[in-house]
């Protein structure tokens, strides 16, 4: 058991006891409507443990544990209130009719559960796109890297220039790939790995036309980047 566990559980303990003494220390009516309350406040204490489990379980990367907030505040503001209404049923349970406090109690707990599964499959549609998002832009990361590190490898001084203006385009350009680009993407690193080819071979006249060509595919595949917006 982590750290962070035991003292959720420590947490938890301690509001159940507290809950637990007032319930039976005060003198209330112990009917059917002071159990119905009764079990309903432990439930939600229970139910903290699965909602501060999966919003910030051990492990899970920092941003994770970030959008887990929303899930424990769901989980937390149902703790508060159900023990407020747990409390409010002991007190009156002589005078409230049971089904009454079934509907009262029951109302909650359902919106936390339904609250809960929505916040969880937010979070999870956020790291989701982040996902993609992130693997959609790899290839022209990789691009600009790759062009960025031609240019140290470069020894003609016009090249190296062009090689430096290129890399500045691909810094500036959409980084986000998508099917309509994803070929053109192929087809710069393609001639990104013979352009290195004629840079090692000393070979400018070469190294100068493929890097017009790489110039000339990249705006190419800018253009349709921004008609697919």
């Amino acid at each position: 058991m982590s750290k962070n566990e035991l003292r959720r559980y420590i947490i938890l303990s301690v509001i159940f006891a507290v809950f637990s003494v007032i319930a039976f220390a005060a003198p209330f009516n112990k009917n059917a409507v002071f159990w119905i309350s009764y079990l309903f406040g432990v439930i939600a204490i229970v139910f903290q443990v699965y909602v501060l489990k999966i919003s910030f379980a051990d492990g899970a990367e920092t941003k994770s544990k970030f959008y887990g907030f929303p899930i424990a505040r769901v989980g937390v503001m149902y703790m508060i209130a159900q023990l407020v209404i747990s409390l409010i049923g002991m007190i009156a349970a002589p005078y409230i009719k049971t089904w009454i406090a079934v509907v009262i109690n029951i109302l909650p707990a359902a919106l936390a559960v339904i609250g809960t599964v929505a916040a969880d499959a937010a979070r999870e549609e956020v790291e989701r796109q982040e996902v993609k998002i992130k693997k959609d832009t790899t290839n022209m990361r990789s691009l600009q890297a790759a062009c960025s590190a031609l240019v140290s490898i470069c020894e003609d001084g016009s090249l190296k220039k062009k090689l430096q203006d290129l890399t500045e385009e691909f810094k500036y350009s959409d980084p986000v790939s998508s099917d309509a680009t994803i070929q053109h993407e192929y087809d710069l690193l393609n001639e990104m790995e013979k352009l290195k080819k004629y840079l090692t071979e000393k070979n400018s006249s070469e190294a100068e036309k493929s890097c017009l060509k790489i110039t000339a595919q990249l705006k190419e595949r800018n253009v349709l980047c921004a008609r697919n917006k």
